[in-house]
């Protein structure tokens, strides 16, 4: 009959509250404060799910975020199913329906069961050799791989939780609340020192030592009682904030970094209805504290992978922290003293451990002297060589090692039988973190452990993740190191008085032997993805010698948890197997996140409609109650065309066109990009961006600028204006101005510092109607009567100051039509007023509305460029016929040396042209191919069409397009094959109207 496996009660969790949950359709009950881990354990559940290759049963091996097996599906059949949860880290709520993944029809029998079976057939990198051949069977092998990858089922409605975002700012962060977590936040906030603390677990307290440990007094009290009182102490700062449930998941540079904040997972259903799931905090710290603590490792042995296999340290917390005892016949094996004080631990509460199986020869330690004492058996100098079980351990096989480690003293085997065997492999400093940062690691050789080195930032490492692991030396140096970080003269804990068991020996094998050939073995070195020491020995074998290498051969450490258990031992087995030293080899890669994120909690509030930003100009109402058209324009929603009495779109086009060219047009101007550019070094500045010169623009006038990139090729440009002496203000293109802001402002504070410039985008602060046409100065006229628009005092490209009403404007003479044109510019909360005016000015005059496909063709009639149409990234001025406005005088600019490499200065390329067809109405299609030959094979592509529109101002079709050598085909005839004819075409000039500009001063 099975007891209760439930033992002394923890002040964690709540008796009182019983809940119930499901697991695989079965319903059980656990209590609050249970994690679904512990609850399956204290209902003696251990085979949780099936791994990645093999199927083999895998179980509950961790107590925290490093569990590499025993990850769950949740509410399955809801649209609230999410994949790959921890059963370690959720927390049990009336409700909750798990599942086990990765196994059909079910995880106590699973068809893909028979992979195990046939193991000797899939070694590490199978696929990359069998897969390759025969070629005509990929269809068929990708339909099989599609369907055997991944592990849980991935949702197929939409995320109805709720996501945000917060930014947070603090003096000091600190990641991670033990013992060192817990020091840090109140030494950083007792010295007036805003604080953050964080820790991923429900409470604050770490794992270092429980708080029921009978082995250290701290000042002659139990730890506990210290441990207590130093977490009730935090309570009284005001500029102290502790987030429990918060995991931080990416460390990038300059101090900034994300961390994800559950607020409603451990909740029941019904009370999580209309509240944020989870915050991404993104946090900007002064300092940062990092004090994420240590991974127990595990020992690699033949099928060390049972469920009931686990970490002596996670056997120990569910027993202290769940009051839950994780077997009824325990086994610990140990290469060092931590197991010996869990079990210990675990015999005082009446949980019976059968054996200790020590790789050591001895121990000096408290620890094993108490442990005999108690009357467990303990196995010295001896290794576990096979287990059996097949859905959860029942038993062990011991021998007794060399004195080398790497073989056996006698042939002579015992049997001993377990359901749960804890294993201890030593302590790996949780350094992820630090090294996201950019932080280097150096190896120490003695305990084999990569700890900091090379701080990249302003933090530091404290406690077990620098790679201190015992109490009294973790306090001290904690002590010490913080009075030198936060520059303070004294802590709380200088004066500790510590008396704790040293555990300072341990044997490290990183592959225990076997009485087989390893190739009959299976010692799991990654449990999720089941990358064995022999698949990393074939790697090897086979000529990779990088870890990352190895890694990717073998996919060691790919699984989720990312080879937290893992990684140590793939890099021992490849140092002893290669003849090289561990530091030498280095680590694999970490990246964020530490934990995994659901996509809700990266994306945040931005999802459905709100995935992108809807930008709408001042005048947006008026479009709409015109019936007008809109095209999204970098998130601009920008009037595209005005359809009257159901006109088509090339109808409207030709009408507002028409009028724009013969009487007066009006255009939405508010979506350019403007940047406002003031300081004494501004037309500096402007020198180095633009290809032309700025330093001698007069005030009150305008200039039109071509921004390049490094490579040379056109970037961006548009009009900018001298308001006064250090004062500009710059415009661009639409779909560019946050880009062009972002790359400004990189290159003023990484390559010109030295400079005294500063950047603010107004884009959003102006509004902008444009008024084109011969009427254009008469309607101006209307609206501004006290303003001189002569010719003489208001010249093409100036600017002027003036008021519409009492309302300041400014008005700019500049033209992207070829018409005499201005740009009124007005404080945005007043551009639908301004707009009305000129319609109502313009009445007598016709003045029609167009939108930005009519735009598009009034520019494509003067030639002029649009950037990212008519540019593709490999265009230059000079490939655009723009050679006059690359200065010959300045010394440089951005782009100027790719100017004059050897195929930038190629006659032959691409060049901007105008294009006719032989038939007028013949309209070619933006990004068709244009070729010399129609008829020869293969056909040699020349360029393409970047702009075509049928013009009725000149009564054909007009095109721009790129063509090789294309200045010097001029009047050259071409095709361009269609799916059913080819379309005889000729080059022009790119300039189909008004060559002369006579129209601009109309």
């Amino acid at each position: 009959m099975l007891k209760n496996l439930r033992v002394k009660t923890s002040k964690f969790i709540d008796e009182t509250s019983r809940v119930s949950f499901k697991f695989n359709g079965k319903i059980y009950y656990g209590f609050k404060g249970d994690t679904l881990a512990s609850a399956l354990l204290s209902n003696n559940v251990h085979l949780i799910g099936r791994s990645f290759k093999y199927h083999r049963p895998r179980g509950i091996m961790t107590a925290g975020s490093e569990e590499p097996c025993a990850i769950v599906q949740i509410n399955g059949k809801t649209s609230l199913t999410e994949p790959n949860i921890r059963a370690t880290e959720i927390e049990i709520y009336e409700g909750l329906d798990a599942t086990s993944q990765n196994c059909w029809p079910n995880v106590n029998f699973d068809i893909g069961g028979i992979n195990n079976f046939i193991s000797p057939l899939l070694p590490a990198g199978f696929y990359y050799k069998t897969f390759m051949w025969p070629a005509s069977f990929w269809e068929k092998y990708e339909y099989l791989i599609r369907h055997s990858a991944g592990l849980g089922k991935s949702p197929t409605k939409p995320d109805p939780d709720i996501y945000e975002h917060k930014y947070v700012h603090c003096d000091v962060l600190v990641i991670g609340a033990g013992i060192t977590g817990i020091m840090a936040a109140k030494t950083a906030a007792k010295n007036d020192l805003k604080t953050l603390l964080v820790d991923e677990k429900s409470e604050i307290g770490g794992s270092t030592i429980y708080q029921n440990s009978e082995h250290i007094t701290i000042n002659d009290q139990y730890s506990s009682t210290w441990l207590e009182n130093e977490i009730n102490d935090l309570k009284k700062f005001k500029n102290l904030e502790v987030k429990t449930r918060t995991s931080v998941a990416a460390y990038h540079g300059y101090n900034y970094l994300l961390a994800r904040e559950n607020l409603t997972d451990h909740l029941p259903q019904d009370e999580k209805k209309n509240k944020v799931r989870q915050r991404l905090l993104k946090i900007r710290a002064k300092k940062v504290i990092v004090a994420t603590g240590s991974l127990e490792r595990p020992l690699v042995f033949n099928n060390n992978d049972r469920p009931g296999i686990m970490l002596s340290s996670a056997v120990k917390k569910y027993a202290d922290y769940y009051g839950v005892a994780t077997g009824q016949k325990n086994i610990f094996f140990t290469n060092n003293d931590t197991a010996y004080e869990s079990a210990i631990s675990l015999n005082k509460k009446g949980i019976k451990v059968e054996a200790i199986i020590d790789t050591r020869e001895k121990s000096n330690s408290e620890f094993t002297a108490e442990a005999e004492s108690l009357g467990i058996k303990v196995y010295r100098s001896r290794t576990i060589v096979d287990t059996g079980g097949y859905k959860r351990i029942n038993k062990i096989t011991v021998m007794e090692l060399s004195k080398n480690g790497q073989s056996f003293a006698n042939s002579e085997k015992i049997t001993l039988d377990c359901d749960c065997l804890a294993i201890a492999g030593g302590w790996t400093p949780a350094v992820h973190l630090f090294t996201q940062s950019g932080g280097k690691l150096k190896f120490r050789d003695e305990d084999q452990v990569f700890i900091p080195n090379k701080y990249p930032s302003d933090q530091v490492s404290i406690g077990s993740c620098n790679g201190d692991f015992e109490l009294d030396d973790i306090i001290k140096e904690t002590s010490k190191t913080l009075k030198e970080f936060l520059n303070i003269k004294e802590t709380n804990y200088d004066d500790l008085k510590i008396k704790c068991p040293k555990n300072k020996e341990i044997r490290n094998i990183w592959l225990l032997p076997s009485d087989k050939v390893i190739g009959k073995t299976k010692p799991f070195v990654d449990y999720q993805n089941d990358a064995t020491a022999k698949d990393i020995k074939l790697a090897l074998r086979e000529g990779f010698k990088s870890i990352e290498h190895v890694k990717r051969y073998t996919t060691t450490g790919m699984g989720t948890d990312q080879g937290k258990l893992g990684n140590m031992h793939a890099l021992g087995i490849i140092a002893e197997t290669a003849g090289v030293k561990m530091g030498e080899l280095g680590t694999t890669t970490f990246r964020p996140p530490y934990t995994p994120l659901t996509f809700g909690t990266i994306v945040g509030r931005n999802v459905g409609e709100y995935f992108d930003t809807f930008r709408r100009t001042p005048m947006n109402d008026w479009h709409i109650e015109k019936k007008a058209e809109f095209e999204n324009v970098g998130q601009w929603k920008r009037a595209w065309y005005y359809p009257v009495n159901n006109e088509t779109m090339h109808e409207a086009v030709q009408r507002e066109s028409k009028a724009a060219r013969e009487s007066a047009g009006i255009l939405d101007a508010s979506t350019l990009g403007k940047i406002d550019i003031q300081g004494t070094d501004a037309s500096e500045f402007l020198n180095r961006v633009y290809t032309n010169a700025w330093s001698k623009l007069a005030i009150g006038k305008c200039r039109y600028g071509l921004m390049l990139n490094e490579d040379g090729m056109v970037y961006d440009d548009g009009v900018t204006t001298r308001l006064d002496e250090n004062h500009y203000i710059m415009t661009t293109t639409t779909g560019g101005a946050a880009n062009v802001l972002g790359k400004l402002e990189d290159y003023l504070q990484t390559e010109w510092p030295e400079l005294d410039v500063y950047l603010s985008s107004v884009t959003d602060h102006y509004a902008t109607a444009s008024v084109c046409g011969p009427n254009s100065k008469k309607i101006l006229n209307k609206i501004i009567p006290d303003l001189d628009l002569s010719d003489e005092n208001f010249p093409h490209m100036s600017f002027m100051n003036a008021k519409i009403g009492n309302i300041k404007c400014r008005v700019m003479r500049i033209s992207f039509t070829g018409e005499h044109t201005y740009e009124i510019n007005i404080q945005a909360n007043f551009g639908k007023s301004l707009w009305e005016k000129c319609m109502e000015a313009g009445k007598e005059f016709n003045i029609t509305p167009y939108g930005t496909e009519t735009m598009h063709l009034l520019r494509a009639e003067k030639g002029f460029i649009i950037v990212g149409q008519d540019t593709d990234g490999t265009m230059t001025p000079i490939d655009l016929q723009m050679d006059w406005i690359v200065s010959k005088k300045k010394y440089d600019f951005i782009g100027k040396r790719s100017l004059y490499r050897s195929d930038t200065m190629r006659e032959d390329r691409k060049q901007l042209v105008g294009l006719v067809t032989d038939n007028p109405s013949e309209v070619l299609e933006e990004g068709a191919q244009i070729v010399a030959d129609a008829y020869l094979k293969p056909v040699e592509m020349l360029g393409h069409v970047t702009s075509s529109y049928y013009s009725p101002n000149l009564n054909k079709s007009i095109a721009l397009a790129v063509v090789k050598n294309g200045k010097s085909m001029m009047g050259q005839k071409l095709f361009i094959p269609m799916e059913n004819k080819n379309i005889n075409v000729t080059i022009v000039d790119p300039v189909f109207f008004d060559k002369e500009n006579v129209r601009l001063n109309a």
